[in-house]
């Protein structure tokens, strides 16, 4: 029972996480710092990146009629829109995809720790107030998802590359990237939440692929679990990330992470100096 406690607690601060710019890996290192899991390393490392499954599912329940371009309800015109949007997805996902593959054990090992995450946090943070600033009285040349051009899209592919290093935010990095190459807050939003589809199903599959689908009882209810809380969650926080911006900018969430990556300097240097 405290298992499934613990994976209630993790999906929520995956869906919420996942998708404000607040970097979900930071939360998550804070989380099992305290949580401490009775659970087997390999499960826990997949677990950490397979519950985005439950995550995803939210934009596919969101955006399905935007996403799907099969509907009998749309014309020849709008499923070739729809087509063209899922071809500039792709073509955004390649850089991350591609380095991904080739450095996922790599980085894992160098940067998955509370100096690296906290340093990120506090960086980008101090990055969205300098962006939103510079931005402020500057025109949106881009104001919907669909006049993204696959240049511009293959661009934000590259500020994706940065989230690779935790504490970095996917949201964050493709969001400010995004912003800065000219697109409005809400249709850089929106695309950021398109292209975690194939991201966070690539990053799943390799994960599962490496685990295997040899679950035990426990291990079965606490994945289960935690999938399902993360796609309740992710409704919520999807929703409320895009009615917030249509009348607010995104420093706040700057400010935000430079308080949590000084919380989370502070706690672990502390940490470090008594042991």
């Amino acid at each position: 029972m405290a298992e499934i406690l613990k994976a209630v607690l993790i999906g929520i601060i995956e869906g919420i996480t996942e998708w404000l710019p607040i970097s979900s890996t930071g939360h998550m290192i804070l989380a099992e710092r305290f949580l401490h899991w009775d659970m087997p390393p390999d499960f826990v490392e997949m677990f950490r990146v397979v519950i985005q499954l439950g995550a995803i599912m939210a934009v596919v329940v969101l955006y399905w009629n935007k996403l799907f371009p099969f509907s009998f309800g749309k014309g020849p015109h709008v499923k070739k829109e729809t087509g063209a949007v899922w071809l500039k997805i792709l073509a955004a996902c390649l850089p991350a995809a591609v380095i991904g593959l080739l450095f996922d054990d790599e980085i894992n090992a160098l940067f998955y720790n509370p100096l690296t995450v906290s340093i990120t946090l506090i960086v980008y943070g101090v990055l969205f107030i300098i962006v939103e600033n510079r931005n402020k009285n500057r025109p949106v040349k881009i104001k919907d998802v669909s006049h993204i051009t696959y240049k511009t899209a293959l661009q934000i592919g590259i500020f994706q590359v940065l989230s690779l290093i935790p504490g970095t935010s996917r949201s964050g990095a493709t969001i400010l990237g995004a912003i800065l190459l000219g697109t409005s807050r809400t249709a850089a939003a929106e695309f950021t939440f398109y292209l975690a589809v194939p991201v966070m199903f690539g990053a799943s599959f390799v994960k599962l692929a490496k685990f295997g689908l040899n679950f035990t009882g426990t291990e079965m209810a606490v994945f289960l679990t935690g999938l399902t809380v993360a796609f309740i969650t992710s409704v919520g926080a999807i929703k409320f990330l895009v009615g917030y911006i249509k009348k607010h900018d995104f420093k706040v969430f700057g400010w935000y992470r430079i308080v949590l990556g000084c919380i989370v300097l502070l706690y672990f240097s502390r940490a470090s100096f008594i042991k």
